[in-house]
């Protein structure tokens, strides 16, 4: 009998280890400062663990994800984790003064979150000033043991983060922006995997090298982690087979150039189906108004195996920085998967018709100089939000009076041509307001642009939720003539929609996870601004419809 049992042991050391729906997966993300070159000039930039892009997240659909966030530097922290539904663990949802207090220097807290009903990428960064130009990396959520992708297996997964990178500190670059009432400078470059690859003045500049062997199939979890800028994705002489954004399956359809908007995530397969050889991989911003942005093309290489390095790279266009109609192209050929495991579950009755106006607008600031008395603004409804020093989820949870009210406006409170002449009064109202949802209700949201300063494109992002974005258009929008329009079949599902210059679209979603949810534009000048605002779900019946309480280290103010 002992001789079985020891064989029983020796079997159980060699097997591997069997990992069960629903493990616990623990993280320990430091954030700590480290000296970085880019660009030929070096500067202390604040990372997770070391790392610029920092780890990606792994985990399976029905895992619980536990990440120590420990704070080793002087800004007060908090991380996001973008896309997570955070069913009913609002406490785990990152933004500064919405969800929790920051992460004070030297604290640390513990993000505690079930990722249910999702799979595919997504990312986390910082929710806190500008922190996350450098605070930030991706989250891979695998599908469950034994559940295959609806669109043939590739050969390797390779994560791609886009972002921006300024020569000087980035939160210098905001503040200065802030104390002058006026933008900020742009980055002097785009960045993939943290490299913004050769430039003309730094040519020892290295850049992201990917590579393949030929015959093979690699599946790109593509990543905006820009703070301001759209930007566009090719690589030369390669067609990309989009399969999936913001973590959800689509039908996949080909194209040659992605749009991505920051917040967004985009998988697509590429084959590597071409001559050997050494292929450009180019990022370049795209904006259809007249706004500064930062113009530089960050460039990667796709190389075969066997090439040989001094082996010149195919090149390819980038498409102009105004290219509206690349753009829509993408943007069109969104459609949710919609099949009988991931159906499109489109809220086809609406109890809440919401109309929100986004935009910028100008309010007197005397001790702005640079603005002439004046700074510029954002707002939803024409209010522009003010951050609370107290979190909104606290004050909600513990009834605490005076932090917020709930009279955020359903519609514009002025209604004018939006997208045609400006009214004459630039200013906004100030307050933080939310609007507050019953559990279970469903909402249809039009987001429409104006032109107050400036018609221009905003990517929304909402926390808590996924949303259809049932349809679009240019001009003013007509809820008469436009709703017959709507695609309440299989339109895409996203947690972060582009709003398009001088336009509108309209999203669906369901209020079904209780809490306190941020709605901000993900241009990250936009949300200092101002253009952000929250909706409060209230709980539903018993303890599986109603928000948990918050965990014991729960930052405090």
């Amino acid at each position: 009998m002992d001789s079985w049992l020891q064989i029983l042991v020796l079997v159980a050391c060699i097997m591997p280890a069997v990992v069960v729906e629903g493990s616990v997966r623990n993280y320990t993300f430091n954030v700590i400062m480290k000296n970085t070159t880019r660009l030929c000039s070096s500067k202390p930039i604040m990372t997770v663990n070391g790392r610029f892009p920092g780890p990606t997240l792994y985990a399976r659909e029905d895992d619980t994800v536990l990440v120590r966030v420990a704070n080793r530097v002087k800004y007060n922290v908090t991380i996001h984790w973008h896309g997570i539904r955070q069913l009913r663990t609002g406490w785990a949802d990152g933004p500064a003064y919405i969800t929790q207090c920051p992460i004070q220097p030297g604290q640390s807290y513990v993000y505690n979150f079930t990722i249910t009903g999702q799979r595919g990428t997504l990312l986390w960064h910082a929710h806190i000033l500008w922190l996350r130009a450098t605070l930030h990396g991706a989250i891979v959520i695998l599908p469950k043991h034994g559940v295959p992708y609806p669109f043939p297996k590739p050969h390797k997964e390779v994560v791609v983060v886009l972002g921006e990178w300024w020569k000087s500190d980035t939160e210098a670059v905001i503040n200065e922006a802030i104390k002058s009432g006026l933008g900020p400078n742009v980055s002097d470059a785009h960045t993939i995997n943290g490299h913004p690859g050769p430039i003309s003045n730094c040519p020892s500049q290295g850049g992201f090298t990917l590579p393949v062997e030929s015959g093979k199939s690699y599946m790109l979890r593509i990543i905006n982690a820009a703070l301001n800028e759209e930007l566009f994705f090719k690589i030369a002489g390669h067609q990309l087979t989009v399969v999936e954004v913001d973590a959800t399956y689509i039908k996949p359809f080909k194209t040659d150039t992605i749009m991505i908007a920051p917040g967004q995530t985009t998988n697509a397969l590429v084959s590597a189906n071409q001559n050997s050889g050494k292929y450009l991989v180019a990022v370049s911003p795209f904006m259809d108004s007249p706004i500064a942005v930062d113009n530089m093309t960050a460039t990667a290489t796709l190389h075969y195996s066997g090439t040989l390095a001094a082996t010149s790279t195919t090149l390819t266009k980038t498409p102009p920085q105004n290219a509206t109609a690349v753009a829509n192209n993408f943007i069109n050929s969104l459609r949710s998967l919609n099949s009988k495991r991931y159906p499109a579950k489109v809220p086809l009755t609406v109890d809440h018709s919401l109309l929100f106006t986004v935009g910028l607008g100008i309010n007197p600031c005397p001790s702005c100089k640079a603005g002439n008395g004046s700074r510029v603004v954002a707002s939803m409804n024409n209010v522009t939000f003010v951050m609370p020093t107290t979190a909104l989820l606290q004050a909600h949870f513990f009834n605490i009076s005076g932090v917020f009210t709930s009279d955020f406006p359903g519609n514009p409170p002025t209604v004018f041509n939006y997208t045609g002449t400006p009214p004459s009064n630039l200013r906004t109202t100030t307050g933080t307001k939310v609007y507050r949802l019953q559990y279970n209700s469903t909402v249809q949201l039009v987001l429409q642009d104006t032109g107050i300063l400036t018609l221009e494109n905003h990517p929304i992002h909402l926390h808590g939720f996924n949303f259809f974005a049932v349809g679009k258009g240019l001009g003013n929008y007509n809820p008469k003539t436009d709703q017959k329009n709507f695609n309440l079949l299989d339109p895409v599902e996203r947690n972060t929609i582009g709003v398009p210059s001088g336009g509108w679209v309209a999203i669906r979603f369901r209020a079904d996870n209780p809490g306190v949810w941020f709605m901000h534009c993900h241009l990250e000048i936009h949300t200092t601004w101002g253009l952000k605002m929250a909706f409060l779900v209230d709980n539903g019946k018993g303890p599986n419809e109603s928000l948990l309480p918050p965990p014991s280290d729960l930052p405090k103010c």
